[in-house]
């Protein structure tokens, strides 16, 4: 993909259908070898004033499948096929920063390292996101 084409600009631009969109994730780099997406923690907090875990999944796995998209090639979509998230430290203001690198990149699966980052650089989260990559279904 380039940054011309209307799918990736689909994959780029969140909707009000997107989760991503509700949560305030903001893609501000990308390329099949790193993905960075910010989210702020208000408005994803839980009962305790902290960032919900979940969030934390759901900006991995956004960072995570752009990047897998962008290395699939034309044609060929990422879908999530298994996540997992160590929560290490709360944050409780500002906005996180996940970044996504790859750690195996095949035909038919990628995996990515997603590091999650507090404002002050503090590691708040370690993920891993493996993607299996298809082809595009017809429209």
């Amino acid at each position: 993909m380039t940054s011309g084409d209307a799918d990736l600009e689909a994959l780029l631009s969140a909707t009000d259908e997107q989760l991503s969109a509700r949560m305030g994730i903001e893609i501000v780099e990308y390329s099949p070898d790193r993905v960075v997406a910010t989210m702020p923690v208000a408005g994803n907090r839980q009962p305790y004033g902290l960032l919900h875990g979940g969030a934390n999944a759901v900006l991995a796995e956004q960072a995570g499948s752009i990047a897998a998209a962008l290395s699939a090639g034309e044609g060929r979509i990422a879908v999530g096929l298994e996540l997992t998230c160590t929560h290490h430290r709360a944050a409780t203001e500002g906005q996180v920063t996940a970044v996504a690198s790859p750690l195996h990149r095949g035909r038919s699966t990628a995996t990515y390292d997603i590091e999650i980052t507090d404002e002050k650089g503090r590691r708040t989260c370690s993920a891993r996101l493996t993607c299996i990559l298809r082809d595009q279904p017809p429209k």
